[in-house]
């Protein structure tokens, strides 16, 4: 689901839990809501809280965690991809095709999976490529003449390798997302809180305020989770820019 429109449906639910609350404050007998049942609330509230917060706190830092990942990843794949060229390039001119077929992959990349910057949005995805995979064949068709030359072609395979790897890496992070049922539990949760906290609050402007800006901080919680867990997409995402870098050194002599 798109990470803006969970953030607009769990603010919705936050804000519909909280006027239920307040609905029901006014239907309650009065000793529901005696000093003694309003500490009780209270307590059982903050075992909810702390748990939601607890919640909230560890995946924000996850997400945050995969993304950096994704990014440092993109960026040694960059270098990788310039370090192979520059193998090739030693290793003489029998390698021109394959340089030819690497910078046509990065471009293919690039021009497929991104558009000024974030991943296009009609269903492209980094896995909608082959990766490096063409260039791998072309360098086992080489045959060194020389033991230099069986050097450079050994390493050009194994960087080509870790490019690979690195690519399908980035695939599996691009997809992850939350679970749906943890999801629905922790929007549960939070819908708890905030139906307590319409039952225990007082009916004025302020209070109705503070809720609507809760409710909004929760939801752009909510909203960082989403969209950080997956990297090549939405508002946060990485850029494509190392990737383009290392296409304005490839070719050279």
């Amino acid at each position: 689901m798109n990470s803006v429109v969970l953030g607009v449906i769990v603010f919705v639910c936050l804000i519909a839990a909280a006027f239920a609350g307040r609905a029901l404050r006014g239907r309650l007998p009065a000793e529901h809501l005696s000093d003694e049942s309003k500490d009780v609330i209270k307590l059982a509230t903050a075992v909810v809280g702390t748990l939601s917060a607890l919640a909230l706190g560890l995946l924000v830092a996850t997400a945050k965690s995969a993304l950096d990942g994704a990014a440092a990843e993109l960026r040694n794949s960059a270098a990788h991809i310039v370090l192979l060229d520059r193998v090739l390039a030693h290793y003489g001119p029998e390698t021109k095709e394959a340089r030819d077929e690497l910078r046509r992959v990065m471009e293919t990349h690039l021009s497929t999976n991104w558009d000024t910057g974030a991943l296009v949005s009609n269903g492209n995805s980094p896995d909608d490529d082959t990766g490096i995979e063409p260039v791998q064949d072309l360098l086992r068709g080489l045959t060194p003449k020389t033991d230099a030359q069986r050097w450079l072609l050994t390493r050009a395979l194994d960087v080509s390798g870790q490019i690979a790897e690195a690519h399908w890496l980035l695939v599996e992070v691009g997809d992850e997302s939350l679970p749906r049922p943890f999801l629905v539990i922790m929007v549960t949760w939070l819908s708890v809180l905030f139906a307590t906290f319409g039952l225990l609050s007082p009916r004025n402007p302020t209070v109705l305020l503070v809720l609507v800006v809760c409710a909004m901080s929760v939801a752009g919680a909510v909203f960082l989770i989403t969209d950080m867990a997956n990297p090549f997409r939405g508002v946060i995402y990485i850029s494509e820019q190392p990737l383009r870098d290392a296409l304005a050194q490839l070719g050279r002599s």
